[in-house]
């Protein structure tokens, strides 16, 4: 049975990384389609003062207090600069979807980690927007930051991963392979309004063709029995290999599929697929769990 994916909002995270109006753009493109409410969230981190008893060992008993009042000073200064600037990027992001024509929008702020926010309004979200680096990751043009990687292991909502200018998407790549995630995926394809339009590559890499197509006929006609429009693809050859190459012969808008597994032990000792896949792909990825 195909259900409807719950959560009041579309939920965005801005911040100053070089994405932000990518994610600005995708989310709006996500609540215009859906027709639900976009809440755009800024976090900012906790700072961590040095205490007394580590500053009196560097500068002598006499001038703590003295220089503890200059650290807290400016860091109440900072923080204030921070809030400012934060309220600032909430204020363009929803001009700019305002601009998009989504008319139901939302900014909040909020201190504390950005997982530990995510995880507080996890029940409200419908689906979650955020860039493939954060800001205090720009200048790394390469991979993905480990804050991103907690985000989606603590989560379980569609996220998407947006690492490109934004693009109206006609068409995705659902890797599928018959689990859960993937299921979820194809269940999500089926009801939801955003693919409505959009050309569904259901492709799966695997060494049994035959049984490949069987397990690929399957969750096409769940597809085609909501009017999606289908093409499947089988595929061989190591996983993440063939899906960046099949993705761009096909000059494909977007990939959705599961994010990682539960075995964390064995995602350290042989390398997370999900983390290969937002490290090569090109293009927005559509992530559930």
């Amino acid at each position: 049975m195909i259900q409807e994916i719950p959560g009041k909002f579309v939920l965005a995270c801005i911040d100053g990384s070089s994405f932000s109006e990518a994610v600005c753009d995708y989310s709006a493109w996500i609540a215009k389609t859906v027709e639900k409410p976009l809440k755009f969230l800024h976090t900012i981190e906790h700072m961590h003062l040095p205490t007394v008893t580590n500053l009196s060992g560097a500068i002598g008993f006499g001038a703590t207090s003295d220089l503890m009042i200059e650290y807290t000073e400016a860091d109440q200064s900072r923080g204030k600069l921070l809030i400012k600037k934060g309220q600032e990027m909430l204020a363009t992001a929803k001009d700019r979807a305002e601009s998009n024509a989504v008319k139901d929008i939302i900014t909040k702020q909020r201190h504390g980690s950005l997982s530990e926010s995510l995880i507080e309004l996890e029940e409200e979200i419908r689906v979650l927007v955020l860039g493939v680096r954060g800001e205090s990751h720009d200048h790394d043009t390469s991979g993905h930051s480990a804050r991103l990687e907690t985000v989606i292991r603590s989560l379980h909502k569609p996220i998407l991963v947006v690492n490109s200018e934004f693009t109206q998407p006609k068409s995705v790549l659902l890797a599928y392979n018959g689990n859960k995630a993937s299921t979820k995926a194809v269940n999500m394809v089926a009801s939801s309004l955003l693919f409505k339009d959009i050309v569904c590559h259901l492709v799966n890499v695997s060494d049994d063709k035959e049984e490949s197509v069987k397990l690929l006929a399957k969750a096409e006609s769940v597809l085609q029995s909501t009017g999606v429009s289908v093409v499947t693809k089988t595929l061989s050859g190591k996983i993440d290999d063939a899906l960046v190459a099949y993705r761009q012969e096909q000059d494909l808008d977007m990939i959705m599929m599961g994010a990682f597994s539960h075995h964390r032990i064995r995602d350290i000792l042989l390398g997370s697929f999900t983390a290969k896949m937002l490290e090569r792909t090109q293009r927005p990825l559509l992530l559930l769990r």
